[in-house]
């Protein structure tokens, strides 16, 4: 028998229905590993197919869960075929204002992440993992240190599994801004060859991954790629945890079947005030008008075509009587204060923008600003350094689009009546700290 054929066998029976990742959750809190053994098995005994794991996640379709959409096999394969040992860094920084889908994750699953960051450790022949949380989100980082602390008293880890506390920066959690910090330097992006597959933490082969897509990775493992694939679509299968917020009554992590209409997960979230806009992908993402978003599924084939994506799976409702031009305003201006400084289409180009928005938004600039606005736009895009000013501008061509008469109205000075309420989207404090 081919190690192949092993590797379809699924070690137990997966959960029944759309709750997959929070389908199997302990009843008074987080699971703990008593727990969350009676429904998998520990990653050691994967070990002597370690090589068709990769394989599973390939007939799985799996795609990366933090933002990317990148194949999960893809990367593991070329990770692993790489010279010497690697290294896996289970990325749950989450910098995106909007999500909390992967700190309530691993608040309520985290033996299910570390689960998944230790079989990927054995696919792509890794001895270290690192887990990466912002230093800000204290809860988790004490429910994951619970869980490390559980498997080294109860069972014999094989390898080295150590916890990581990042900067709170928004561009701290891209793949070379975290491998560049966790090699003593600043959680700063850089845009140079080698890439982290090719020499990353230590100069070793590193596979960086979110939690998300580390806790599907095991479930794949224990449950089979058919079981995977019974729900999403054919292109995009399996769940995805979607943070819902905004103007709406039930503000929560839903797990949702990747195909589901974004209709449903608002209904589900309760609007409050009827729909303005909808805002998805979070900060890197894009608005949708409401015609838009009664239609649309959530699947990047349904959004992309929209103008966003799933992304980091992060989707706010503006509410009918709302402000997207000054909601708008501030984002663009935290954006533009989380730049890393490192090239002149985000340290010039980001402010002016922001600006321009935000003199608009408050009657100071009129239309022609607009017109100024969409030639930046057009200059900056592709330019960077990293992938923040591309995330800002196609946030900036939804605004463009979706708020245009609003934009109008500001401009001749004429706002709207929700101009003058409180911001209601998250817009936190940039900090001047890199390590």
């Amino acid at each position: 028998m081919t190690k192949a054929t092993v590797s379809e066998t699924p070690t137990r029976q997966g959960p029944s229905g759309p709750r997959r990742l929070f389908g199997l959750i302990g009843s008074e809190g987080p699971t703990d590993l008593a727990e969350h053994r009676r429904h998998y098995t520990a990653p050691d005994a994967h070990r002597d197919r370690a090589a068709g794991l990769v394989a599973r996640a390939g007939r799985a379709r799996l795609r990366g869960r933090g933002g990317a959409g990148f194949p999960t096999a893809t990367k593991m394969q070329a990770v692993a075929a790489r010279r010497g040992r690697a290294v896996v860094v289970a990325n749950g920084t989450e910098g995106e204002p909007l999500s909390r889908k992967d700190v309530t994750l691993m608040m309520w699953q985290p033996h299910l992440v570390l689960d998944g960051a230790e079989l990927a450790a054995m696919a792509v022949a890794a001895d270290t993992v690192y887990v990466c949380i912002e230093r800000t989100q204290t809860a988790t980082i004490a429910a994951m240190e619970r869980a490390l602390q559980e498997r080294t008293r109860c069972e014999s880890p094989s390898l080295s599994i150590s916890l990581r506390t990042s900067p709170p920066r928004y561009v701290a959690g891209e793949e070379s801004a975290l491998v560049h910090w966790l090699n003593g330097g600043e959680a700063r992006p850089t845009n140079t060859p080698p890439r982290p597959f090719e020499s990353g933490v230590g100069g070793r082969p590193t596979l960086v991954d979110n939690v998300e897509t580390l806790a599907h990775f095991a479930q794949i493992a224990a449950f089979g790629d058919e079981w995977f694939r019974q729900v999403g679509t054919q292109a995009e299968p399996g769940t995805a945890l979607l943070s819902a917020s905004g103007a709406v009554e039930r503000p929560a992590v839903y797990e949702t079947p990747l195909g589901t209409r974004l209709a449903t997960l608002i209904d589900h979230a309760g609007p409050t005030h009827g729909i303005g806009a909808v805002l998805v992908g979070g900060y890197f993402g894009g608005w949708l008008d409401p015609a838009t978003a009664a239609r649309v599924r959530v699947c990047d084939e349904d959004l992309r075509r929209a103008g966003c994506g799933v992304g980091c799976g992060a989707v706010a409702v503006l509410p009918a009587d709302g402000c997207g031009v000054m909601e708008s305003a501030r984002i663009l201006t935290w954006m533009a204060h989380e730049t890393a400084g490192q090239c002149g289409p985000c340290v010039n180009g980001l402010a002016a923008i922001a600006g321009t928005w935000d003199a608009i938004a408050s009657g100071r600039a009129g239309t022609e600003h607009i017109r100024q606005l969409e030639r930046w736009a057009g200059q900056i895009e592709g330019r960077g350094a990293c992938k923040l000013p591309d995330g800002a501008i196609r946030f900036l061509h939804s605004a463009l689009r979706v708020f245009a008469s609003d934009l109008e109205r500001h401009a001749r000075r004429a706002p709207c009546l929700g101009a003058r309420r409180p911001g209601l989207l998250p817009v936190p404090q940039s900090q001047d700290v890199w390590r």
